[in-house]
């Protein structure tokens, strides 16, 4: 069941449309959400909110009735982070599109230094960086790349699809994959590969705020399997459509398959602890195709997680190390 309100009455195309998928979020973490939007540098016409409940407990559009005439709310059943955001999109009619979680927010003045790039470049999109804190006053370095293609065979990926201000007309078909923990690890590589002309600025423009007891924060053993079972699944389909690349996208995207992975083995000694757990693993991982790691000096982190993860003793190892790394920092 889906419910929608529609105050918004603009007139030919926003600059912007920001999709704001919301599940029982704090009513002061969401208002201070669609606050840090409305006070960008934009009319109300060059922007569009759009705010999807995702069958929160209790309906948040009592939380945010002050806003109502300047935003859509929709509410439908719960269907999950993925499924909202495909929502959002559907619904959406901007230029760009921007996606933020309902806990966080924007930064005033980077995000306006981002949206002055779209309206004097016109890129296809502008990807930014975030931060955790508050930042009292920031200078801007830009770069233009070529093309997404281009800085994913040179650069690692931050995949976070609230990292980047992109154009719609780039989605075509593409959308969330419903059901999925880490739907971005799929989505923004997708995307890129799409991508033409883009500028990656260093604007600490996003507030990434880290909510007790969220998807990503839970540490109950059936989270933390569905995560590494879904992030094996998406490194698994990103491997089998590179192989359907022309040369160059098929380079960029072995390259972050290669990086997925790694973080993967990562992610199951820090969180597993057991070398069992691990062998078990790497086993599904070899008969994949996934492992070992593609030898390629993308970076020097890479190389030598490569070649200690290649030998059995140098897994016991690691195991040993990382978590009393953790435990130092």
């Amino acid at each position: 069941m889906q419910t929608e309100q529609r105050h918004t009455a603009t007139e030919g195309t926003p600059l912007v449309s920001f999709i704001v998928p919301v599940f029982n979020v704090p009513a002061d973490m969401l208002c201070e959400c669609i606050e840090s939007i409305m006070t960008l540098a934009l009319q109300p016409e060059e922007r569009e909110i759009i705010v999807i409940d995702d069958g929160s407990d209790k309906p948040c559009i009592d939380d945010i009735n002050k806003y109502v005439e300047q935003l859509t709310y929709i509410r439908q059943k719960n269907s999950g982070l993925s499924a909202a955001r495909n929502t959002g999109i559907r619904c959406a009619s901007g230029t760009y599109l921007q996606f933020v979680d309902a806990d966080d927010m924007l930064i005033t003045s980077a995000y306006n230094h981002c949206l002055d790039i779209a309206k004097r470049e016109s890129p296809d999109m502008v990807m930014f960086d975030f931060t955790n804190t508050p930042i009292p006053s920031q200078t801007f370095h830009d770069t233009v790349i070529t093309d997404g293609t281009t800085f994913m065979r040179h650069h690692n990926l931050r995949a976070s699809a609230w990292g980047y201000l992109f154009k719609r007309n780039m989605l075509g078909q593409l959308r969330f994959t419903p059901g999925l923990y880490h739907e971005d690890e799929e989505f923004t590589p997708l995307l890129l590969l799409r991508t033409g002309n883009m500028i990656l600025s260093d604007a600490k423009a996003y507030m990434y705020r880290r909510r007790k007891n969220s998807i990503t924060t839970s540490t109950d053993e059936d989270s933390q399997a569905k995560r590494l079972g879904d992030v094996r699944q998406v490194i698994g389909r990103l491997y089998n459509i590179s192989d359907t690349l022309p040369p160059d996208e098929q380079q960029a995207l072995d390259r972050r398959v290669a990086q997925l992975t790694m973080d993967f083995i990562y992610k199951v000694i820090v969180e597993q602890r057991s070398q069992d757990e691990l062998e078990q693993q790497i086993s599904e991982l070899r008969q994949m195709g996934l492992f070992p790691l593609p030898k390629h000096d993308y970076t020097q982190k890479y190389q030598w997680f490569r070649r200690m993860t290649s030998t059995k003793m140098g897994r016991r190892l690691l195991l040993q190390v990382i978590p009393l790394m953790k435990r130092e920092r």
